[in-house]
């Protein structure tokens, strides 16, 4: 023990000032999310610091329950919020409404009940873990249009540009499934640049299921889209493949793909006829 003490201070301090360096120190972690008041957590860091371990003060912790609440609060202010005030700044500049704006006008008031309001992304890869907004870009429920019941989705062009992703997707197919079980129509905003790439073929695969719901729908419940700003890819085959598509004037486009795509398909089938070209020589 006597061997091992004087060894332990300074290896614990060289730790805790490398997890301070990467923004992982536990005491300002659990700060943020609402597990320690802040004047607790500085009285903390200020004890490791000093490599008075012995003598560090504890947390002083929360009631569970207040702190689940003190991080709902925080998760449904950041769903709200969507992207952020700045990339809602730009959308109202473009003269394009939010998702959550365009529900308040389709809808009766006081009628929209919403779905998985907090549910994120699963992806790590690409950076994605540090790009996670409560609701993954899509708000989904249920509402009234006149007294009639209608369920709806609404994609958020300020989180990720409206990409859908795995949980994306199915919060658009629950939305969908219960339409067909209840027999109401299905109204799509549709704001979206198709797939998020960085989730690669999870992406696909949800796009995949909303396809196959828009044919197991056709013929059972009216499926309406509205395109609200520039779609490409899936965001522009699932809606052509609903009852009714309605456009926006001057904000909206539909895309088979995204011009970038275009561009490099050409390149590659240049690169792929010289090829043979070369070889047939």
């Amino acid at each position: 023990q006597s061997f091992i003490t004087p060894l332990a201070k300074p290896i614990m301090a060289a730790l805790w000032s490398n997890l301070a360096r990467r923004g992982l120190r536990p005491d300002a972690m659990a700060a943020r999310r609402g597990w320690v008041s802040s004047a607790a957590a500085t009285q903390t860091t200020g004890a490791w610091n000093g490599a008075a371990f012995s003598t560090a003060p504890a947390l002083a912790p929360m009631h569970p329950k207040d702190a689940f609440r003190k991080r709902l609060e925080v998760e449904n202010e950041l769903a709200l919020d969507g992207g952020g005030a700045r990339r809602v700044a730009v959308q109202h500049s473009k003269g394009k409404l939010t998702a959550r704006e365009r529900l308040d006008l389709l809808l009766d008031p006081g009628s929209f009940r919403e779905y998985d309001k907090l549910k994120t992304h699963r992806a790590t890869e690409f950076g994605m873990a540090d790009s996670i907004i409560p609701g993954d870009g899509v708000v989904t429920g249920h509402g009234t249009i006149h007294g009639r019941r209608v369920f709806v989705f609404s994609q958020d062009f300020t989180v990720m540009g409206g990409s859908l992703s795995e949980t994306h997707a199915q919060k658009i197919l629950k939305v969908m499934e219960k339409a067909t079980q209840v027999g109401a129509p299905v109204i799509g905003l549709n704001d979206s640049g198709g797939a998020r790439i960085q989730e690669g073929i999870d992406a696909l695969a949800g796009y995949a299921d909303v396809f196959l719901q828009n044919v197991l729908s056709s013929g059972v419940v009216p499926q309406i889209s509205l395109i609200m700003g520039p779609c490409a890819g899936g965001a522009v085959y699932s809606p052509a493949m609903t009852d009714f598509v309605f456009m926006t004037r001057r904000t909206s486009y539909m895309f088979v793909t995204g011009p970038d795509v275009v561009r490099i398909n050409r390149f590659i089938f240049k690169i792929i006829s010289y090829a043979v070209f070369k070889f047939n020589k």
